[in-house]
């Protein structure tokens, strides 16, 4: 199963294994594409063995900067230097997802040189370890327009730059997720906390936007930080309904994971630790699912697969520590 094509809209992956978004602070002082990123992923990418890779996740707008060495996709001299890594990942036989992230509260004021934003004025439970969270502006509903705007032109930037499609991030912790987790969003309006149709609609508005400008054949991801797996955050039940409207509004595939938990789980760490939630949402709907957490095998994958649990598996960390891990894992494969 593993090693079976997948067709969504006119592109053909090639098999079912996707190298998911990790970031390598790799990138230039200014957000450039660098000779090493390049070799970071063409290493990865090279004897054809993976078939997706969504690269990691990167800004659309400078208060959106989540840390330094990330890739931006903020200005139009940015194309040239994401064509060459849009090229080394093809010539490879991958296809390639460009990820486009806010980071809203999940910054600081230091790397962004702005105000620190959010769904509310919350401090984040998920922020990363050794990171000292600042209390964020609530955001208006006009900023919100212009950042919906903002990732439209960065979307366009990656279908310029030879992208395949973009993932929308709404997981991890990050501005998409703090309006759709009930832990930060304890707004009053239409985007509020009262129902997952609100703590979706930004991301919705979002999309309806890029799929305007990208047109219907260019395909369009959502990473969803579908569960926080913590008192009084989003459910998997929030999940199944979140997908559902994802799916309603024409999203091509749902890439699931963590919420204000991020990419782990305090709770479990078997292969698929996500699984309880990319079941319930695979069962929803009928758009592809990415599955990807604690996955080191590709028997693991294969036994994923096969359990219905996703569409496609993703392999994060071996992949990141070993360049070869899909040569060694993927020539067994039936």
């Amino acid at each position: 199963m593993l090693k079976d094509s997948l067709k969504i809209k006119n592109t053909v992956f090639s098999n079912r294994l996707v190298m998911p978004p990790m970031a390598t602070a790799k990138s230039g002082p200014d957000g450039d594409v660098t000779d090493d990123l390049c070799e970071y992923y063409k290493s990865r990418a090279a004897g054809g063995y993976i078939g997706t890779i969504i690269t990691e996740h990167s800004y659309y707008c400078q208060q959106g900067k989540a840390s330094a060495g990330q890739v931006s996709f903020a200005s139009d001299d940015k194309i040239e230097g994401l064509k060459k890594l849009v090229n080394v990942i093809h010539e490879g036989g991958a296809k390639v997802i460009a990820q486009l992230n806010h980071a809203g509260s999940a910054t600081t004021s230091a790397v962004t040189g702005m105000p620190v934003v959010s769904a509310s004025a919350v401090i984040n439970p998920g922020i990363k370890p050794g990171t000292t969270p600042e209390m964020p502006v609530e955001l208006t509903k006009e900023e919100i327009s212009e950042i919906q705007d903002k990732f439209v032109e960065a979307a366009l930037r990656a279908k310029t730059a030879g992208y395949d499609g973009v993932e929308i991030h709404s997981a991890h912790g990050y501005l998409l997720n703090q309006f759709y987790s009930p832990l930060t969003n304890k707004r009053t309006d239409e985007y509020g906390p009262q129902s997952v149709e609100n703590r979706t609609r930004f991301a919705v508005e979002m999309y309806r936007k890029a799929r305007k400008a990208l047109g219907e054949d260019y395909l369009i991801f959502i990473r969803l930080g579908g569960c926080d797996y913590m008192e009084g955050g989003s459910t998997i039940e929030d999940a199944v309904e979140a997908a559902k409207i994802f799916e309603k509004e024409g999203i091509d595939l749902i890439d699931i994971s963590g919420g204000m938990c991020r990419y782990l789980r305090s709770d479990n760490s078997e292969p698929g630790y996500f699984s309880d939630m990319s079941l319930a949402v695979k069962k929803a709907v009928s758009v592809p699912v990415i599955l990807t957490g604690g996955i080191t095998t590709a028997g693991q994958a294969e036994k994923l697969l096969e359990e219905g649990a996703a569409d496609l598996i993703g392999v994060g960390r071996a992949m990141m520590k070993d360049a070869e891990w899909a040569a060694k894992n993927m020539a067994d494969v039936k």
